[in-house]
Protein backbone atom coordinates (compact mmCIF):
# COMPACT_ATOMS: atom_id res chain seq x y z
CA UNK A 1 0.00 0.00 0.00
CA UNK A 2 1.28 3.45 -0.93
CA UNK A 3 0.78 6.48 1.30
CA UNK A 4 1.04 10.21 0.73
CA UNK A 5 3.48 12.43 2.59
CA UNK A 6 2.52 16.00 3.43
CA UNK A 7 3.44 18.85 1.09
CA UNK A 8 5.73 18.52 -1.91
CA UNK A 9 5.74 20.03 -5.39
CA UNK A 10 5.82 19.06 -9.06
CA UNK A 11 8.61 21.02 -10.79
CA UNK A 12 9.55 20.49 -14.42
CA UNK A 13 11.92 17.50 -14.24
CA UNK A 14 13.96 17.84 -17.48
CA UNK A 15 15.44 14.35 -17.05
CA UNK A 16 15.16 13.46 -20.72
CA UNK A 17 18.10 15.78 -21.46
CA UNK A 18 20.70 13.32 -20.11
CA UNK A 19 18.98 9.99 -20.85
CA UNK A 20 19.15 9.96 -24.64
CA UNK A 21 21.75 7.20 -24.46
CA UNK A 22 22.36 4.34 -22.05
CA UNK A 23 26.09 4.35 -22.68
CA UNK A 24 28.46 5.94 -20.20
CA UNK A 25 31.45 7.99 -21.19
CA UNK A 26 34.45 7.37 -18.93
CA UNK A 27 36.71 10.25 -17.93
CA UNK A 28 40.46 9.78 -17.44
CA UNK A 29 41.77 13.02 -15.86
CA UNK A 30 45.41 14.08 -16.04
CA UNK A 31 45.25 14.88 -12.34
CA UNK A 32 43.03 13.68 -9.51
CA UNK A 33 42.53 15.95 -6.50
CA UNK A 34 41.34 13.73 -3.63
CA UNK A 35 39.90 15.75 -0.68
CA UNK A 36 40.50 14.37 2.80
CA UNK A 37 36.93 15.35 3.78
CA UNK A 38 34.24 13.62 1.72
CA UNK A 39 31.90 12.42 4.46
CA UNK A 40 30.04 13.54 7.56
CA UNK A 41 32.47 13.29 10.47
CA UNK A 42 36.15 13.80 11.10
CA UNK A 43 38.48 14.54 8.16
CA UNK A 44 41.12 12.03 7.10
CA UNK A 45 44.83 12.41 7.71
CA UNK A 46 47.01 11.78 4.62
CA UNK A 47 48.80 8.40 4.64
CA UNK A 48 51.10 9.24 1.71
CA UNK A 49 53.74 11.87 1.04
CA UNK A 50 54.78 13.88 -1.99
CA UNK A 51 56.66 11.69 -4.46
CA UNK A 52 54.96 8.41 -3.48
CA UNK A 53 53.55 6.22 -6.23
CA UNK A 54 49.99 4.98 -5.69
CA UNK A 55 47.60 2.52 -7.31
CA UNK A 56 43.85 2.74 -7.90
CA UNK A 57 42.09 1.71 -4.70
CA UNK A 58 45.10 2.33 -2.45
CA UNK A 59 44.18 3.98 0.84
CA UNK A 60 45.71 7.47 0.91
CA UNK A 61 43.88 8.98 3.89
CA UNK A 62 42.14 7.74 7.05
CA UNK A 63 41.20 8.84 10.55
CA UNK A 64 39.56 7.85 13.81
CA UNK A 65 36.05 8.22 15.17
CA UNK A 66 33.28 8.99 12.68
CA UNK A 67 35.48 8.71 9.63
CA UNK A 68 36.00 6.52 6.57
CA UNK A 69 39.14 6.33 4.42
CA UNK A 70 39.71 7.86 0.99
CA UNK A 71 41.51 6.09 -1.83
CA UNK A 72 43.47 6.91 -4.95
CA UNK A 73 41.19 6.95 -7.98
CA UNK A 74 44.04 6.90 -10.51
CA UNK A 75 47.48 5.32 -10.45
CA UNK A 76 50.49 7.59 -10.53
CA UNK A 77 52.66 9.95 -8.49
CA UNK A 78 51.63 12.15 -5.56
CA UNK A 79 52.39 15.71 -6.69
CA UNK A 80 51.18 17.69 -3.68
CA UNK A 81 49.33 17.58 -0.36
CA UNK A 82 47.76 20.98 0.11
CA UNK A 83 44.58 23.01 0.51
CA UNK A 84 42.43 22.87 -2.62
CA UNK A 85 38.91 24.13 -3.52
CA UNK A 86 36.05 21.88 -2.40
CA UNK A 87 32.48 21.86 -3.84
CA UNK A 88 30.77 22.28 -0.44
CA UNK A 89 33.44 23.15 2.14
CA UNK A 90 35.15 26.05 0.39
CA UNK A 91 38.65 24.63 0.82
CA UNK A 92 39.97 21.33 2.14
CA UNK A 93 43.27 19.48 2.46
CA UNK A 94 43.69 17.24 -0.59
CA UNK A 95 46.13 14.75 -2.10
CA UNK A 96 46.96 15.62 -5.73
CA UNK A 97 47.88 12.65 -7.94
CA UNK A 98 49.35 12.82 -11.45
CA UNK A 99 47.71 10.12 -13.55
CA UNK A 100 50.18 7.77 -15.26
CA UNK A 101 47.30 6.07 -17.15
CA UNK A 102 48.62 2.60 -16.24
CA UNK A 103 45.45 1.88 -14.21
CA UNK A 104 47.32 -0.30 -11.70
CA UNK A 105 44.86 -1.71 -9.14
CA UNK A 106 44.98 -2.34 -5.41
CA UNK A 107 42.17 -4.63 -4.26
CA UNK A 108 40.88 -5.67 -0.83
CA UNK A 109 40.37 -9.13 0.67
CA UNK A 110 36.89 -10.63 0.21
CA UNK A 111 35.09 -10.75 3.60
CA UNK A 112 33.42 -13.88 4.94
CA UNK A 113 31.76 -13.03 8.30
CA UNK A 114 29.32 -10.24 9.21
CA UNK A 115 32.01 -8.40 11.14
CA UNK A 116 34.33 -8.61 8.15
CA UNK A 117 31.59 -7.27 5.87
CA UNK A 118 31.13 -4.23 8.13
CA UNK A 119 34.89 -3.64 8.20
CA UNK A 120 35.03 -3.95 4.41
CA UNK A 121 32.25 -1.38 3.95
CA UNK A 122 34.28 1.00 6.07
CA UNK A 123 37.66 0.15 4.54
CA UNK A 124 36.20 0.70 1.06
CA UNK A 125 35.30 4.27 2.07
CA UNK A 126 31.58 3.81 1.38
CA UNK A 127 29.26 6.67 2.32
CA UNK A 128 25.71 7.64 1.44
CA UNK A 129 25.95 8.52 -2.24
CA UNK A 130 22.59 10.23 -2.58
CA UNK A 131 24.10 13.40 -1.11
CA UNK A 132 24.22 12.85 2.67
CA UNK A 133 27.68 11.18 2.66
CA UNK A 134 27.12 9.55 6.07
CA UNK A 135 29.55 6.64 6.69
CA UNK A 136 27.85 3.46 5.44
CA UNK A 137 29.29 1.10 8.05
CA UNK A 138 28.04 3.27 10.92
CA UNK A 139 24.55 3.47 9.43
CA UNK A 140 24.44 -0.30 8.89
CA UNK A 141 25.74 -1.03 12.39
CA UNK A 142 23.15 1.26 14.01
CA UNK A 143 20.35 -0.61 12.18
CA UNK A 144 21.43 -4.17 13.00
CA UNK A 145 18.66 -5.98 14.89
CA UNK A 146 16.46 -2.86 14.93
CA UNK A 147 14.75 -2.69 11.52
CA UNK A 148 12.14 -4.75 9.74
CA UNK A 149 12.26 -2.84 6.45
CA UNK A 150 15.30 -2.21 4.23
CA UNK A 151 14.69 0.38 1.50
CA UNK A 152 16.74 1.01 -1.63
CA UNK A 153 16.13 4.62 -2.63
CA UNK A 154 16.03 5.10 -6.41
CA UNK A 155 13.51 7.97 -6.44
CA UNK A 156 16.10 10.57 -7.57
CA UNK A 157 13.38 13.18 -7.38
CA UNK A 158 15.42 16.32 -8.12
CA UNK A 159 15.08 17.73 -11.65
CA UNK A 160 17.80 17.00 -14.24
CA UNK A 161 19.65 14.31 -12.23
CA UNK A 162 19.64 10.81 -13.78
CA UNK A 163 22.73 9.14 -12.26
CA UNK A 164 20.77 6.54 -10.28
CA UNK A 165 18.35 6.05 -13.17
CA UNK A 166 21.32 5.28 -15.44
CA UNK A 167 22.71 2.83 -12.90
CA UNK A 168 19.42 0.92 -12.84
CA UNK A 169 19.24 0.86 -16.64
CA UNK A 170 22.76 -0.54 -17.00
CA UNK A 171 23.82 -2.43 -13.84
CA UNK A 172 20.71 -3.15 -11.73
CA UNK A 173 22.21 -6.46 -10.60
CA UNK A 174 24.85 -4.58 -8.62
CA UNK A 175 22.11 -2.80 -6.67
CA UNK A 176 20.14 -5.99 -5.98
CA UNK A 177 23.26 -7.87 -4.91
CA UNK A 178 24.12 -5.02 -2.57
CA UNK A 179 20.65 -5.30 -1.04
CA UNK A 180 21.22 -9.03 -0.52
CA UNK A 181 24.48 -8.28 1.32
CA UNK A 182 22.81 -5.84 3.71
CA UNK A 183 19.98 -8.31 4.20
CA UNK A 184 22.60 -10.68 5.65
CA UNK A 185 23.65 -8.00 8.12
CA UNK A 186 20.34 -6.42 9.12
CA UNK A 187 17.95 -9.38 8.82
CA UNK A 188 14.88 -7.31 7.78
CA UNK A 189 11.60 -9.04 6.94
CA UNK A 190 10.91 -6.70 3.99
CA UNK A 191 13.20 -5.45 1.21
CA UNK A 192 11.88 -2.69 -1.05
CA UNK A 193 13.41 -0.96 -4.06
CA UNK A 194 11.53 2.31 -4.50
CA UNK A 195 11.52 4.11 -7.85
CA UNK A 196 9.36 6.89 -9.25
CA UNK A 197 7.16 6.23 -12.25
CA UNK A 198 9.04 8.65 -14.53
CA UNK A 199 11.84 6.08 -14.97
CA UNK A 200 10.15 3.72 -17.41
CA UNK A 201 13.29 2.10 -18.86
CA UNK A 202 14.74 1.39 -15.42
CA UNK A 203 11.43 -0.10 -14.24
CA UNK A 204 11.25 -2.34 -17.31
CA UNK A 205 14.83 -3.51 -16.73
CA UNK A 206 14.14 -4.27 -13.07
CA UNK A 207 11.00 -6.24 -13.89
CA UNK A 208 13.07 -8.38 -16.28
CA UNK A 209 15.52 -9.53 -13.58
CA UNK A 210 13.57 -9.40 -10.31
CA UNK A 211 12.46 -13.01 -10.82
CA UNK A 212 15.92 -13.99 -9.61
CA UNK A 213 15.42 -11.95 -6.42
CA UNK A 214 12.01 -13.08 -5.09
CA UNK A 215 12.48 -11.44 -1.68
CA UNK A 216 12.93 -7.93 -3.17
CA UNK A 217 9.77 -5.91 -3.78
CA UNK A 218 9.69 -3.19 -6.47
CA UNK A 219 7.58 -0.20 -5.41
CA UNK A 220 6.76 2.20 -8.25
CA UNK A 221 5.68 5.51 -6.73
CA UNK A 222 3.97 8.49 -8.38
CA UNK A 223 6.55 11.17 -9.17
CA UNK A 224 6.62 13.91 -6.56
CA UNK A 225 9.35 16.07 -5.05
CA UNK A 226 10.95 15.54 -2.45
CA UNK A 227 9.97 11.88 -2.30
CA UNK A 228 13.64 10.88 -2.28
CA UNK A 229 14.12 12.38 1.19
CA UNK A 230 14.29 9.36 3.50
CA UNK A 231 11.58 10.44 5.96
CA UNK A 232 9.14 11.18 3.13
CA UNK A 233 10.02 7.93 1.37
CA UNK A 234 9.45 5.91 4.54
CA UNK A 235 6.01 7.47 4.94
CA UNK A 236 5.16 6.87 1.28
CA UNK A 237 6.10 3.18 1.53
CA UNK A 238 5.03 2.23 5.06
CA UNK A 239 2.77 4.96 6.40
CA UNK A 240 5.13 5.42 9.35
CA UNK A 241 6.17 8.94 10.33
CA UNK A 242 9.62 9.65 11.78
CA UNK A 243 9.20 12.02 14.73
CA UNK A 244 11.16 15.32 14.92
CA UNK A 245 14.74 14.71 15.92
CA UNK A 246 14.49 10.95 15.34
CA UNK A 247 16.14 8.71 12.73
CA UNK A 248 14.53 6.11 10.43
CA UNK A 249 15.67 3.29 12.73
CA UNK A 250 13.16 4.61 15.30
CA UNK A 251 10.33 3.36 13.06
CA UNK A 252 12.09 0.15 12.06
CA UNK A 253 13.44 1.30 8.68
CA UNK A 254 16.85 1.69 7.06
CA UNK A 255 17.24 3.63 3.79
CA UNK A 256 20.26 3.51 1.49
CA UNK A 257 20.71 5.07 -1.94
CA UNK A 258 20.93 2.59 -4.84
CA UNK A 259 24.43 3.81 -5.73
CA UNK A 260 25.46 3.02 -2.16
CA UNK A 261 24.13 -0.53 -2.55
CA UNK A 262 26.11 -0.92 -5.79
CA UNK A 263 29.27 0.33 -4.06
CA UNK A 264 28.72 -2.19 -1.23
CA UNK A 265 28.42 -5.00 -3.79
CA UNK A 266 31.67 -4.00 -5.51
CA UNK A 267 33.51 -3.78 -2.20
CA UNK A 268 32.23 -6.99 -0.60
CA UNK A 269 32.12 -9.24 -3.67
CA UNK A 270 34.84 -7.75 -5.90
CA UNK A 271 37.23 -6.18 -3.37
CA UNK A 272 36.98 -2.71 -4.94
CA UNK A 273 37.13 0.49 -2.89
CA UNK A 274 34.92 3.47 -3.72
CA UNK A 275 37.06 5.30 -6.30
CA UNK A 276 34.53 6.34 -8.94
CA UNK A 277 30.87 7.16 -9.37
CA UNK A 278 28.24 8.10 -11.97
CA UNK A 279 27.77 11.85 -12.44
CA UNK A 280 25.07 13.57 -14.49
CA UNK A 281 26.25 16.65 -16.42
CA UNK A 282 23.14 18.44 -17.63
CA UNK A 283 21.26 21.71 -18.00
CA UNK A 284 20.37 24.13 -20.77
CA UNK A 285 23.86 25.67 -20.62
CA UNK A 286 25.75 22.47 -21.44
CA UNK A 287 26.24 21.39 -25.05
CA UNK A 288 25.96 17.60 -24.67
CA UNK A 289 24.11 16.55 -21.48
CA UNK A 290 24.93 12.97 -20.46
CA UNK A 291 26.09 10.66 -17.67
CA UNK A 292 29.74 9.87 -17.01
CA UNK A 293 31.64 7.31 -14.96
CA UNK A 294 34.03 9.57 -13.11
CA UNK A 295 37.10 8.90 -10.93
CA UNK A 296 36.77 10.69 -7.58
CA UNK A 297 38.91 13.82 -7.76
CA UNK A 298 38.14 14.72 -11.41
CA UNK A 299 37.64 18.47 -11.75
CA UNK A 300 34.28 19.97 -12.69
CA UNK A 301 36.12 21.75 -15.53
CA UNK A 302 37.22 18.45 -17.07
CA UNK A 303 33.68 17.05 -16.89
CA UNK A 304 32.09 20.18 -18.35
CA UNK A 305 34.55 20.13 -21.24
CA UNK A 306 33.87 16.42 -21.84
CA UNK A 307 30.20 17.31 -22.15
CA UNK A 308 30.88 19.82 -24.91
CA UNK A 309 31.56 22.92 -22.81
CA UNK A 310 29.40 25.77 -21.53
CA UNK A 311 27.24 28.15 -23.53
CA UNK A 312 28.16 31.84 -23.57
CA UNK A 313 25.09 32.84 -21.54
CA UNK A 314 25.79 30.46 -18.66
CA UNK A 315 24.86 32.05 -15.35
CA UNK A 316 25.32 29.28 -12.83
CA UNK A 317 27.06 25.94 -12.35
CA UNK A 318 25.67 23.89 -9.47
CA UNK A 319 26.98 20.83 -7.65
CA UNK A 320 23.82 18.77 -7.29
CA UNK A 321 20.34 19.66 -8.46
CA UNK A 322 18.48 22.97 -8.83
CA UNK A 323 16.55 22.51 -5.57
CA UNK A 324 19.26 21.51 -3.08
CA UNK A 325 22.52 21.98 -4.96
CA UNK A 326 25.39 24.36 -4.17
CA UNK A 327 26.42 27.02 -6.70
CA UNK A 328 30.10 26.91 -7.67
CA UNK A 329 32.43 29.84 -8.26
CA UNK A 330 35.46 27.75 -9.24
CA UNK A 331 35.34 24.85 -11.72
CA UNK A 332 38.62 23.49 -10.37
CA UNK A 333 36.64 21.84 -7.56
CA UNK A 334 36.77 18.03 -7.71
CA UNK A 335 34.05 15.42 -7.89
CA UNK A 336 33.63 13.89 -4.42
CA UNK A 337 31.77 10.77 -3.28
CA UNK A 338 28.46 12.64 -2.90
CA UNK A 339 28.62 14.46 -6.27
CA UNK A 340 25.76 13.06 -8.34
CA UNK A 341 25.33 15.97 -10.74
CA UNK A 342 26.89 19.06 -12.26
CA UNK A 343 24.08 21.33 -13.41
CA UNK A 344 24.75 24.18 -15.84
CA UNK A 345 21.99 26.78 -16.18
CA UNK A 346 21.41 29.70 -18.54
CA UNK A 347 21.05 33.28 -17.43
CA UNK A 348 17.41 33.59 -18.48
CA UNK A 349 16.40 30.62 -16.30
CA UNK A 350 17.58 31.98 -12.96
CA UNK A 351 16.33 35.49 -12.36
CA UNK A 352 16.11 36.35 -8.64
CA UNK A 353 13.76 39.10 -7.45
CA UNK A 354 15.40 42.47 -6.92
CA UNK A 355 13.15 43.25 -3.94
CA UNK A 356 11.95 39.97 -2.41
CA UNK A 357 8.98 40.41 -0.08
CA UNK A 358 6.77 38.10 1.97
CA UNK A 359 3.14 38.32 0.77
CA UNK A 360 1.93 36.25 3.77
CA UNK A 361 0.12 33.95 1.35
CA UNK A 362 0.99 30.79 3.27
CA UNK A 363 1.97 28.78 0.17
CA UNK A 364 5.29 27.84 1.75
CA UNK A 365 3.45 26.23 4.68
CA UNK A 366 1.32 24.12 2.34
CA UNK A 367 4.30 22.61 0.48
CA UNK A 368 6.74 22.03 3.37
CA UNK A 369 7.11 18.23 3.65
CA UNK A 370 8.30 18.57 7.26
CA UNK A 371 5.16 20.53 8.29
CA UNK A 372 7.20 23.56 9.33
CA UNK A 373 6.24 27.24 9.09
CA UNK A 374 8.76 28.79 6.68
CA UNK A 375 7.34 32.32 6.84
CA UNK A 376 8.04 32.51 10.59
CA UNK A 377 11.37 30.71 10.32
CA UNK A 378 12.41 33.36 7.80
CA UNK A 379 11.46 36.24 10.10
CA UNK A 380 13.06 34.76 13.21
CA UNK A 381 16.28 33.86 11.37
CA UNK A 382 16.67 37.44 10.17
CA UNK A 383 16.00 38.59 13.75
CA UNK A 384 18.46 35.97 15.10
CA UNK A 385 15.82 34.66 17.51
CA UNK A 386 17.31 31.25 18.17
CA UNK A 387 14.80 30.58 20.96
CA UNK A 388 11.92 30.84 18.50
CA UNK A 389 13.81 28.91 15.81
CA UNK A 390 14.27 26.05 18.29
CA UNK A 391 10.59 26.18 19.23
CA UNK A 392 9.62 25.96 15.55
CA UNK A 393 12.02 23.02 14.92
CA UNK A 394 14.22 24.67 12.29
CA UNK A 395 16.71 21.79 12.61
CA UNK A 396 14.06 19.52 11.07
CA UNK A 397 14.29 21.51 7.83
CA UNK A 398 15.70 19.21 5.11
CA UNK A 399 16.57 22.18 2.85
CA UNK A 400 14.54 20.68 0.00
CA UNK A 401 13.73 24.08 -1.51
CA UNK A 402 9.96 23.51 -1.88
CA UNK A 403 9.22 26.76 -0.05
CA UNK A 404 11.61 28.81 -2.20
CA UNK A 405 10.21 27.21 -5.37
CA UNK A 406 6.62 28.10 -4.56
CA UNK A 407 7.17 31.55 -2.97
CA UNK A 408 5.57 34.24 -5.20
CA UNK A 409 7.62 36.91 -3.39
CA UNK A 410 10.89 35.15 -4.38
CA UNK A 411 12.24 35.12 -0.83
CA UNK A 412 15.59 33.28 -0.40
CA UNK A 413 13.98 30.94 2.11
CA UNK A 414 16.19 27.85 1.86
CA UNK A 415 19.38 29.91 1.90
CA UNK A 416 18.12 31.77 4.96
CA UNK A 417 17.22 28.54 6.78
CA UNK A 418 20.76 27.22 6.29
CA UNK A 419 21.96 30.32 8.14
CA UNK A 420 19.27 29.88 10.77
CA UNK A 421 20.26 26.26 11.43
CA UNK A 422 23.86 27.35 11.83
CA UNK A 423 22.80 30.02 14.35
CA UNK A 424 20.82 27.46 16.35
CA UNK A 425 23.63 24.90 16.39
CA UNK A 426 26.10 27.52 17.61
CA UNK A 427 23.67 28.71 20.29
CA UNK A 428 22.95 25.15 21.43
CA UNK A 429 26.68 24.48 21.82
CA UNK A 430 26.99 27.51 24.11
Amino acid sequence: MKHLFFGGIHPKYNKEMSTKTTEFHTIAPKQAVIPMQQHIGAPCTPLVKVGDRVRIGQRIGDGEGLCVPVHASVSGKVLAIEERPHPTLGKCLAVVIENDFRNELCTMAIPKSKDEILHTIRDAGIVGMGGAAFPGNVKALSAMGKVDTLIANACECEPYITADDSLLRTEPEHVLEGMAILKELLQPSRLVLAVEDNKAQAIEKLHSILGSYPDIELAVLPTRYPQGAEKQLIQALTGREVCPGQLPVSVGCAVFNVSTFAAIYRAVRLGKALTQRIVTVSGEAISEPQNFIVPIGTSFHDLVEAAGGLHDRTERVISGGPMMGVAQSDLRVPVVKATNSILCLLKDLNGAAENPVCLRCGKCVGVCPMKLQPLYLYRFTNAKRTDELNRLHILDCIECGCCSFTCPGKLPLTETFRKGKKLVREANKK
